[in-house]
């Protein structure tokens, strides 16, 4: 198609776009055919991935370069959020899935509804602010659809379509919606269970994320490399023009990033799609691994070329007469290809941007109509007597109507969104509102999994008014701003009251309107949900279904009421109550499963168990919702004889049986710790006992040997009065040494007693540490010298003066040097003594190059009675005091003491004190 054609003919484009639309039923048909099979497509986590990515829609496509020509790096924010919640958020993801599946949950309101005590008025409240709030979204999808269309058969006539609407025939937003509700028809509702997964829908979004991905690169390097000699040229001749190279700086982005970021981040969780594939349609929790690091690959690599494109499209297509350009930045996607005569890329872009916004249509309003079947209409058809649905036996036929109704109405009301406001709006700002709309359901999500005490009156007061701001701050502007309400309205306020303007509401000025939006809607909406928690009372049911969702990872669904149901409920009634729902094969399948599950017959006039009653509620929910599900099987205990009063006394005393569990299994966790505690206990004294017994062997050892000296030398002299004076001198002076070790041991023993009781009496004074050390080398010099011990000092000039008792500071240096002589093998043994002094302590070093110290004992050698055995003896050597009371002198002086050993090479010991004080 390449040459010199201006335009493309409507039905080529026509031709193309059905024929994409059959391949993806034909992908949907055989996806279903597989699962059907047992041999499911879906079952794989990139195709969850790619599922997920549904986030990329029309706005990705074509409003993300319209965004990129007004703010450069401003789209970028609504694709970090996403980016941050599955790669620091996944925890939250994970839980949400978990709780999704244990308890059937069909929907974001669904889930809502059943952690508020599976609340009708919930659930129908987040439904109509899930149609109201992505209804402009929705019609965005169809803008985009119908103005690449209309730009595509009309090129070169870019003027953009007059705003009047045109005849139904030439209508193009009006064949698209028609278009959009038969695929959604087609392919969200042929069966009536929503949580079974639609597989087919999920191979066919999953596909097409491929597609629009593909096509948008295939854009992009079109662009770059095509019509450019790649980047470098592109935006050398960008930054060559002042009104384009503001673009590629961080200033014209804005300051509303971190608001935005955090609104996307939010509505990843709040929107119904989203919702949809991230948690209904997971098939196995796992595929969530891949997925935090496989969707934000996407959103990378969908982003790459967008602001070539824009930077191209200001570059190359034609400037309007206000300086702009003629085109709008939102085809440029289509309008650059077109301009260079490449129809086939154009075309390309074309089925990029229809799988972007037919993915979304289609999820979206699967959402949004089993959101309006089970939280909305259902609630109020079962209250309505007249219309006689219990005397129906099947309703499932009913249920898919409404459904299917709903699509319809939906994508209806999106038509006329855009009609009567879309047209007035960039792609981008309408997806902006859409998304402040779906935040304010992220509070009331967040707060029910992690605070058991948020409630039910709390998550109605906060989503209600974040809702009325939203609405008053953005979708009553933007009925202003179209001409459906006077403009004072946002220039002056209501009434003219400019206090409450809704773009600067209580003087906040100086934001764009969806930031300004979005800090008072969650203001009022986070402030809500905890103040009325904070000072409400929770039901009953809602005190279960808190524990429930908070505790999902501790805990399964509890049996409800067993005993009871046992002798109420009969299989035949649950069998009938399931047809009504789900239709007779289904309830055969659902029953088949159960019995197969537990290997029994299930007999009509058996009484069912608890377990079959749940079983039988979570399809119903699957089907009719959380919350009318609980209330169509309370039905039936009533129809057998059990009034609610009854029902909910089962369910008190089954929150009692939760609450008094947790209890016991808090105890029980209580006493494995005190056991524990025990144990460890119990070991320290046994290893206390045995170092008491060796102390104790040591000591009555160390004390009979100087004793036994002494006795022996004074009998000697005492039965020997001739012996010669020298002889005699001798004697008496191993009586005097026996004595003073004698007398050395008693008072170590004394010392450690003070030290550890308190009763110690210390000297403090400021003390010279050289001083110190040069008494401690005196004193022992003679010893060092009578073994042949080398034994060297290295001191600095200066040592600040340090606070502490000067005596014991002298014993603690004997104490360490006198061991390191008493490990040093003679001749050839030397000790070091150096002093270092930091910022704020000084450290004194002694070291020797004795055998070292084992590994296993460094730690313990500072322990009282705990003795180093002799490598050639294998006794103890000392007393096993020393090291105690050098550690308690350092530690009382505010220093701490260490070795570092490795066996064969010696030990070094290193104490630190700290300056005195000036």
């Amino acid at each position: 198609m390449s040459g010199t054609v201006a335009h493309l003919p409507s039905w080529i484009i026509i031709a193309v776009a059905l024929c994409y639309v059959s391949l993806l039923f034909a992908i949907a048909y055989y996806g279903d055919k597989r699962a059907r099979a047992g041999r499911s497509l879906v079952a794989n986590p990139t195709i969850y991935a790619l599922s997920i990515a549904v986030y990329c829609t029309a706005w990705t496509f074509y409003g993300s370069v319209g965004r990129a020509v007004e703010s450069g790096f401003g789209f970028l924010p609504i694709y970090l959020g996403p980016t941050l919640m599955f790669a620091l958020g996944w925890l939250v993801l994970r839980k949400i899935i978990r709780i999704s599946k244990l308890h059937r949950i069909t929907s974001i309101a669904d889930f809502i509804s059943s952690r508020y005590g599976k609340s009708h008025l919930l659930g129908g409240l987040v439904t109509i602010i899930a149609v109201v709030g992505i209804m402009p979204y929705i019609s965005l999808q169809l803008k985009a659809v119908a103005t690449s269309f209309d730009y595509l058969v009309k090129y070169p006539d870019l003027t953009p379509p007059a705003v009047a609407a045109p005849a139904v025939v030439g209508d193009t937003a009006l064949w698209v919606t028609g278009l959009m509700a038969l695929f959604s028809i087609l392919f969200g509702t042929r069966h009536i269970d929503a949580t079974e997964h639609h597989q087919g829908m999920v191979a066919a979004i999953a596909f097409e994320s491929v597609v629009k991905l593909v096509a948008f690169l295939a854009v992009g390097l079109f662009v770059t490399f095509g019509m450019f000699d790649g980047f470098g040229d592109l935006f050398g001749q960008a930054l060559a023009r002042p009104d384009i190279s503001s673009l590629m700086t961080m200033e014209s982005a804005g300051r509303d990033w971190m608001p935005l970021v955090l609104l996307a981040f939010l509505a990843v969780i709040g929107l119904p799609r989203q919702f949809q594939v991230t948690v209904v349609e997971n098939t196995d929790e796992q595929h969530l691994n891949k997925a935090i690091w496989l969707f934000p690959l996407y959103l990378l690599l969908i982003n790459l070329f967008v602001l070539p494109i824009a930077l191209a499209g200001m570059l190359v297509l034609p400037t309007g007469a206000a300086g702009g350009p003629a085109v709008s930045p939102d085809t440029f996607v289509l309008a650059l290809p077109m301009a260079a005569h490449q129809e086939e890329i154009a075309v390309l872009a074309f089925l990029g941007g229809l799988s972007a916004a037919t993915g979304m249509v289609i999820v979206e309003t699967i959402a949004l109509s089993t959101m309006i079947c089970n939280d909305l209409v259902m609630p109020i058809l079962f209250k309505c007597a007249w219309l006689h649905l219990g005397e129906r036996r099947d309703l499932s036929k009913l249920l898919l109507n409404i459904r299917r109704g709903a699509i319809v109405i939906i994508l209806g009301i999106g038509y006329f969104y855009f009609r009567l406001i879309g047209e007035s709006y960039a792609l981008a700002s309408i997806g902006l509102v859409a998304f402040a709309a779906a935040a304010q359901f992220a509070p009331a999500v967040l707060a029910g999994i992690y605070w058991k005490h948020a409630t039910r009156r709390a998550a109605l007061a906060g989503i209600s008014l974040g809702f009325v701001i939203w609405t008053y701050t953005l979708l009553l502007p933007s009925f202003a701003l179209s001409g459906w309400l006077p403009h004072s309205f946002v220039d002056h306020g209501p009434f003219g009251w400019e206090l409450l303007m809704p773009y600067a509401l209580f003087g906040l000025s100086g934001f764009d309107p969806v930031p300004h939006s979005l800090f008072w809607s969650l203001f009022a909406n986070v402030g809500a949900l905890v103040m009325v928690s904070l000072f409400d009372r929770q039901a009953t049911i809602e005190r279960i279904q808190a524990t429930l969702f908070v505790e999902v990872f501790r805990q399964q669904r509890p049996n409800v009421a067993a005993g009871y149901l046992q002798e109420t409920v009969q299989v035949g009634a649950l069998r009938t109550l399931a047809e009504r729902f789900l239709g007779r094969e289904r309830t055969d399948e659902v029953f088949t499963e159960y019995a197969q599950q537990r290997r029994m017959l299930l007999d009509a006039n058996m009484r069912a168990d608890g377990d079959l009653v749940q079983f039988v509620e979570r399809r119903l929910a699957g089907v009719i919702g959380a919350a009318s599900a609980r209330v169509m099987v309370a039905s039936t205990f009533k129809g057998q004889g059990f009034g609610a009063e009854e029902i909910m006394q089962i369910l008190d005393e089954t929150s009692q049986v939760l609450e008094y569990s947790r209890q016991l299994e808090q105890k029980s966790h209580e006493l494995e710790r005190a056991t524990a505690e025990l144990k460890a206990v119990n070991a320290r004294l046994t290893d206390l006992d045995r170092m008491k017994d060796d102390f104790l062997s040591t000591v009555t050892h160390e004390l009979r040997t100087p004793l036994t000296s002494i006795r022996s030398f004074s009998e000697i002299l005492h039965d020997s009065p001739d012996l010669d004076i020298g002889e005699r001198q001798h004697f008496l002076t191993i009586i005097i040494r026996e004595s003073e070790r004698l007398t050395r041991l008693i008072n170590q023993v004394l010392d450690l007693t003070k030290i550890e009781t308190g009763r110690m009496k210390w000297q403090m004074t400021d003390v010279d540490l050289r001083e110190v050390i040069d008494h401690a080398v005196t004193a022992l010099h003679q010893l060092f010298d009578e073994r042949r011990i080398a034994l060297e000092v290295q001191l600095p000039e200066l040592v600040p003066a340090i606070r502490g008792d000067r005596d014991q500071l002298i014993q603690l240096t004997i104490n360490l040097l006198s061991n390191a002589q008493k490990f040093c093998p003679p001749d050839v043994g030397r000790v070091e003594v150096g002093l270092r002094i930091a910022d704020h302590e000084v450290t004194v070093s002694v070291a020797d190059n004795g055998p070292g110290i084992p590994l296993n004992e460094q730690e313990a050698i500072f322990e009282k009675f705990h003795q180093v055995r002799s490598g050639q003896t294998g006794n103890p050597m000392g007393s096993g005091l020393g090291l105690a009371i050098c550690r308690g002198i350092v530690e009382h002086l505010g220093g701490r003491i260490w070795v570092r050993s490795r066996p064969g090479h010696g030990a070094t010991f290193f104490f630190t004190v700290p300056f005195a004080k000036a």
